[in-house]
């Protein structure tokens, strides 16, 4: 039986056409996933440098596979408008405060209650313990992945009118405070004008007066050059603010496992970073502070002991909000850090 020579070109066109399209699919399973990362802070920041690191290390242990690039000082938008972004999935990664989860997200407002902790070892244990696990497991429905928790530092007053020193000294400052219920009622409990407003908006309101204060991290301070429009601050580690580092679902359902495997890595690695480089920066950034000739005040023991009784309504008010057990487990893990030096 004779080959039909006609035959040759189609049966040809037809393996060329399997080897393009397997061509085309290996080019898929290896192409590059860009992603962006984007925070609040200033290049100065620790959290910057922190950034950049996790870009470089996402890249190293997805060989190559993730390129994620750091945008910092909020070019992004707002803490809020970038949190939107990534549920929506516009935008791939995100870190900050979750904050503007608080009101779907209660658990999240165990953070802004106040006096809790007396060192960063202790906010560490919490950090990396079972009730910071629940909290990214509750922002799954909202369409957020949780990476890693790391620190932003512990809270403290700054204010261009007095030295703060004493619980009396707070009454009437016109105080800008986050957007979080807790935040906002523990502030007026203690006396203050307490007023939320966006961070972007903070500097130029203190700067016309139309503020006296605010209360943030010593080196978020220093990043933002409160130095400038500041001259008194009272060191109260009133509350210590953590940051999530975030992805969004829909991005995180697009890498591989192995791409996945190495971009959290990345972030637990880059948030560890973080807490070194607050710890590093805090007692250097109090000399700056001085040499700027900012007055540094600290609050005696007995004299926190009765700002946190005046507080205790605060605390006794959100926990049935938080979660009452949520609260309880929270505490229990402080006071196994604390028992634990």
């Amino acid at each position: 039986m004779k080959s039909n020579p006609s035959s040759f070109p189609a049966t040809r066109r037809l393996a060329m056409a399997a080897m393009a399209a397997l061509a085309l699919t290996s080019t898929a399973a290896l192409a590059e996933v860009k992603a962006k990362i984007g925070h609040a802070m200033p290049e100065t920041h620790p959290q910057a440098a922190a950034m950049n690191k996790f870009a470089e290390l996402a890249s190293t242990y997805t060989k190559g596979n993730v390129k994620i690039q750091a945008y910092h000082s909020a070019v992004l938008g707002s803490d809020e408008k970038q949190l939107q972004a990534v549920q929506a999935g516009t935008q791939e990664l995100y870190i900050g405060t979750l904050a503007p989860l608080s009101t779907r997200v209660k658990e999240v407002q165990v953070w802004d209650l106040p006096f809790m902790f007396q060192n960063t070892r202790e906010v560490y244990a919490v950090l990396d313990g079972a009730s910071s696990k629940k909290i990214f497991e509750k922002i799954e429905p909202a369409g957020l992945v949780g990476l890693t928790w790391t620190g932003m530092g512990f809270r403290n007053l700054s204010n261009s009118k007095r030295s703060v020193t004493k619980l009396e000294d707070v009454n009437g400052l016109k105080i800008r405070v986050m957007a979080n219920p807790v935040a906002l009622d523990t502030w007026k409990t203690i006396g203050a004008n307490a007023v939320p407003m966006a961070f972007a908006e903070v500097f130029p309101a203190l700067e016309i007066k139309a503020l006296d204060g605010q209360e943030n991290p010593l080196l978020h301070m220093y990043a933002n050059k409160m130095q400038e429009v500041q001259k008194f601050i009272s060191v109260t580690n009133h509350v210590y603010t953590p940051v999530a580092l975030v992805a969004s679902k829909k991005f995180w359902d697009t890498l591989s496992p192995d791409d996945k495997a190495g971009v959290q890595k990345a972030a637990v690695e880059a948030g560890l970073l973080q807490r070194k480089l607050l710890d590093e920066g805090d007692a250097d950034v109090i000399a700056k502070f001085k040499a700027a000739g900012v007055t540094i005040n600290t609050v005696s023991p007995a004299e926190l002991a009765r700002i946190q009784e005046k507080v205790k309504p605060t605390v006794a008010k959100f926990s049935p909000i938080i979660g009452e057990d949520f609260v309880k487990g929270f505490y229990a893990e402080i006071e196994k850090a604390r028992a634990a030096k």
